[in-house]
């Protein structure tokens, strides 16, 4: 079995790939030890910053180039039209269309890529750029990851398919001006899949990204540079 749906943000972002073959690597479960953190927030809201256009964040995004030999750009899923249902979470359920059924943060400046390492090891990595006030994307990247780690465990029904989920809150990086991560773990028949979620708000720019743990932190600061560097 093969479940695979992406949207920002929200609990079926993770829901990247849960093979029926083989169950989550050493280094993805590795990551379920790290230690629990609060979230770490700082106040720096640069409003002279105007927000970009998702056409600068589209240049602003990681390429293949940038990530090296072993990636293949994987194209953007639609998940619109899934069935998905929240069980066990009235805090996701409360959010609505954001993270109950798939979509994207409602913010209109965006862009986003996702890229395959490795096809046989099932590896992936998405990032999401998102532009508009400071004040807007800390409110509601905030709402949405503490509506995710207030359930240490909840059920995910994406069509006729159920999905297990436990989320657990991490010490974020300390990287731009706001910065949030959790790890979240999904079974389905018997198979664990295992995603880390990073999101780092600098001035007016929100960074996402999400995919296995290791490359998760192998490619947080590459990311962050590339946002900043034509800031």
């Amino acid at each position: 079995m093969r479940v695979r749906a992406t949207a920002a943000l929200g609990i079926t972002t993770a829901l990247l790939t849960l093979p029926a073959c083989s169950p989550g690597t050493a280094t993805d479960r590795a990551a379920t030890t790290a230690p629990h953190s609060s979230v770490q927030h700082q106040d720096n809201d640069n409003s002279e910053n105007a927000p970009l256009s998702s056409a600068a964040l589209e240049t602003r995004l990681l390429t293949q180039h940038d990530l090296g030999d072993g990636y293949v750009h994987a194209p953007q899923t639609s998940t619109e039209h899934d069935d998905v249902t929240v069980v066990g979470c009235p805090a996701l359920d409360a959010l609505g269309g954001e993270a109950a059924t798939g979509g994207s943060l409602d913010f209109p400046r965006q862009a986003k890529t996702g890229f395959t390492y490795d096809a046989s090891s099932g590896s992936e990595l998405s990032e999401e750029l998102y532009s508009d006030t400071a004040a807007a994307l800390s409110a509601d990247t905030s709402r949405i990851f503490d509506a995710m780690t207030g359930c240490p465990t909840y059920e995910v029904l994406v069509g006729g398919t159920a999905i297990d989920v436990s989320t657990r809150e991490l010490a974020a990086p300390q990287l731009g001006d706001e910065q949030w991560s959790l790890l979240m773990t999904f079974t389905a028949g018997g198979h664990d899949t295992v995603l880390k979620q990073t999101a780092i708000r600098q001035d007016q720019v929100l960074l996402v990204l999400s995919g296995s743990p290791a490359l998760v932190d192998l490619h947080l600061d590459e990311a962050l540079a590339k946002v900043t560097a034509a800031r």
